[in-house]
């Protein structure tokens, strides 16, 4: 076995090594074409078209009638390229697309998405990856039927899963329509369904097995998109292509712009007019009646962007923003409790620990822990760079240039929806308070904003596309197996047979897909946020029960399940409860960071409850031991 495993790992290096290649001479010879004079627009269908073409085509070739190929791959995924598959299962559209926009837009604060996200695998790989590998099975909703003993912690888990994985995949999906809308220059609603058609390609026929040899070369696309603009621009602003070691030489030059730009007489002017209008605004929502849902959603849209106008600008490196001491504060307290939800909440995320199902081994499980958080690294560590890189070009390029004159980017970007300027004090010129650029479009229009050839932004969008279609197929299996495995399988029919069992994953693959795509081209949210939602209910939700029912052999099935429905329930009023409905937060914690409530309930209900009712049976003790000890009991071919 282990010397097929490895026969197994040199024919995919191979493999994908022809296909890095491959890929690299195909960028190289648009770059040719474009030189050539074939328009930007030909250029931009090439890559949509040859990407999603590639996935669809590694989908179709991995197809399978096998049950075990379809829901864990086989189990045969070697350690490097699981890590792989889940990089790009994790880095989603909230990372390539949202995360370097929200550190160009927050500076220092954004950092608490890469110190969170980035920390959360150590949790995987200390508390949980082994060890559900060791158990073994299908789903996250197994292991707590089978440590908890039935079916209402199963229930319980697949609950927790579609309102986990439905959030997520409705973020990946609408980073999909705004690639589409915007290269494809179709409208939004008919991008996201078109972009979700190149979804399914990717999962409907093989299941796991299709979907992780897809995200293999999803992720090669995706870091080598993400790693060439930046490099190009550290390259013509620092003379050096090492961007993680160049930018803070940009920042100190971004700090003196900052200072010129804020004293700009001509910006004071712009925030001051912005704070009339948004008085202004008020005095009319408070006017209107209460019937005028639409014109009140739409005044109030307005009055939130022509307050942050009016704010005074924060320089980028500076930590904690607030106005005062009790403001400062208060962001402290929003940084610490998001760093833990996003750690606690990636430990918990379900279509990513059921990755650590497919690795032939235990000790595999291990390694690809580790694959997984360098293969994320490189990603991670270049976002700030990107973010400043970005931002000195917008303030060099930009601020201050006659608004007549604008690059066509900008008209571009402003047709989805994403940049918006306003030329309040009317001088033809763009001061800053009058540029609003929303986080998500900084990466993908950063090639456009630095003047770069029109190719190196075609690969941003096909990288774009990469990282959401990789998620998005990762979620929508989660769920489609969980429902089809858990509730059908093990709930209603646990006689039925294989190809039964997979007709049904793929009809409700197929309708979770399409509910996802509606509610993604109504334009819920910003994709970085949506995505933070899912990571505090992952955590509230999971993260007490699996960590608990590994470590502990007290926890019991009453605790798990109060604990469970408590710490899910007081992360969803809260989320709910601020977001939608005034709530007025507690010790000032934003809706994204609920988990921080959630987390400790659940663990306190566990604990009390498992406390007060009759311990586990000693079958339950046993599975505990067996899954606490990853080597015991382990077969000659696992180790």
């Amino acid at each position: 076995m282990a010397l097929e495993n490895k026969a197994f790992s040199r024919m995919l290096s191979r493999y994908y090594g022809i296909y890095s290649g491959s890929f690299i001479a195909f960028v190289v010879l648009l770059g040719i074409a474009e030189q050539m004079g074939v328009a930007n627009e030909t250029i931009g269908y090439m890559f949509l078209a040859a990407t999603v073409g590639l996935y669809a085509g590694i989908g179709i070739l991995s197809r399978t009638a096998d049950i075990t190929e379809y829901y864990v791959a086989g189990r045969r995924v070697p350690a490097i390229f699981n890590g792989m598959a889940t990089g790009s299962d994790w880095m989603s559209a909230a990372s390539f697309i949202g995360m370097a926009g929200t550190l160009y837009l927050s500076g220092f604060d954004g950092l608490a998405f890469i110190i969170g996200w980035t920390g959360g695998y150590v949790l995987v790989a200390l508390l949980l990856a082994p060890y559900l590998r060791k158990f073994g099975q299908f789903t996250i909703p197994d292991f707590l039927a089978a440590r908890y003993g039935g079916n209402l912690a199963r229930s319980l888990g697949v609950v927790a899963v579609l309102l986990t994985s439905f959030v997520y995949v409705v973020a990946q999906i609408y980073g999909v329509g705004l690639i589409t809308s915007r290269f494809l220059g179709l409208e939004f609603t008919l991008g996201v369904f078109v972009g979700l058609s190149g979804i399914l390609m990717c999962s409907f026929l093989g299941g796991m097995r299709a979907v992780t040899w897809t995200q293999v070369a999803q992720y090669i696309i995706l870091i080598i998109a993400y790693l060439v603009p930046v490099v190009m621009l550290s390259q013509r602003v620092t003379e050096v292509p090492v961007p993680q070691l160049m930018y803070g030489q940009v920042l100190q030059k971004l700090s003196e712009r900052e200072q010129v730009i804020f004293n700009d007489p001509a910006q004071r002017q712009a925030q001051a007019l912005f704070k009339d209008r948004s008085q202004e605004l008020e005095t009319r929502i408070g006017e209107l009646p209460a019937l005028a849902g639409g014109e009140r959603e739409r005044l109030a849209k307005e009055l939130a962007a022509a307050k942050a106008s009016a704010r005074e600008p924060i320089p980028h490196t500076r930590p904690f923003r607030g106005e005062g001491e009790k403001e400062e504060a208060e962001a402290r307290r929003n940084f610490l409790a998001l760093v833990f939800c996003l750690m606690v909440g990636t430990a918990g995320l379900p279509h990513i620990l059921i990755r650590y199902y497919t690795t032939p081994s235990v000790k595999e499980a291990r390694e690809s822990v580790f694959w997984s958080l360098f293969f994320i690294s490189l990603l991670y560590a270049t976002a700030p760079s990107l973010a400043v890189l970005a931002k000195f070009e917008v303030y060099t390029r930009l601020i201050g240039t006659s608004i007549a004159d604008l690059p066509s980017w900008v008209a571009a970007w402003g047709k989805v929806g994403l940049v918006r300027i306003d030329d309040i004090n009317g001088d033809g010129l763009l001061q800053l308070a009058e540029l609003t650029l929303d986080p998500d479009v900084i990466v993908l229009a950063t090639p456009e904003i630095a003047g770069l050839p029109y190719v190196v932004t075609g690969l941003v969008a096909a990288g774009g596309l990469a990282a959401a279609l990789s998620t998005a197929d990762g979620l929508l299996l989660a769920i489609a197996n969980t429902l089809s495995h858990d509730v059908y399988y093990k709930m209603i029919d646990n006689s039925a047979s294989t190809k039964r069992r997979m007709r049904i994953s793929k009809g409700l693959l197929l309708v979770v897909a399409v509910v996802a795509a509606y509610v993604a081209s109504l334009k819920p949210g910003n994709i970085l946020f949506m995505v933070a939602w899912a990571f505090s209910i992952a955590a509230s939700a999971f993260f007490p029960a699996l960590v608990l029912g590994i470590f502990w052999k007290r926890a019991n099935r009453y605790g798990a399940i109060s604990g469970m429905i408590v710490g899910l329930g007081v992360c969803l009023f809260y989320l709910l409860g601020v977001r939608f409905y005034g709530m007025t937060p507690w010790f000032g914690i934003k809706d994204i960071a609920s988990g921080v409530f959630g987390v400790p309930a659940g663990v306190l209900t566990i604990l009390a409850v498992s406390l007060l009712t009759p311990a586990p049976g000693k079958d339950i003790q046993k599975l505990v031991e067996y899954c606490r000890y990853p080597r015991l009991g382990e077969t000659r071919a696992d180790e």
